[in-house]
């Protein structure tokens, strides 16, 4: 049973930091693709930023500047660094990982962590 544990939510001030972090029970964690989406209520779950095989990564736009993602394979971890937050940040924030196999999609979600930006 595959688990992602992610951690590092909590209430900031705008303009504050906060690192989200993700830990993965899979085995061959390098291959897959991982990335962190967030969900308001109400709104569609949305790509914040991912990192593939490789180190290449995808962020998006209402973030680039102010949020970097990275991995460390040898700790099955990704890692979502936030700077600069801002009171429309606030959202459940959700790990992801996918691996698009020939035969089967494998892909995995963690709980959530609430990062709320508020003064």
């Amino acid at each position: 049973q595959v688990q992602l544990v992610e951690s590092g939510g909590g209430l900031v001030l705008p303009g504050g930091s906060l690192r989200l972090s993700c830990t993965a029970s899979i085995t061959i964690f390098s291959i897959y693709t991982m990335g962190w989406y967030r969900q308001v209520p109400g709104k569609q779950r949305e790509l914040v930023a991912d990192i593939r095989y490789g180190g290449s990564t995808k962020v998006a736009d209402s973030v680039k500047g102010r949020f970097t993602i990275f991995r460390d394979d040898a700790k099955r971890t990704v890692y979502l660094d936030m700077n600069g937050l801002k009171p429309e940040d606030t959202a459940v924030y959700y790990c992801n990982a996918i691996l698009n196999a020939p035969q089967k999609v494998h892909e995995y979600w963690g709980q959530g962590t609430q990062v709320t930006v508020s003064s």
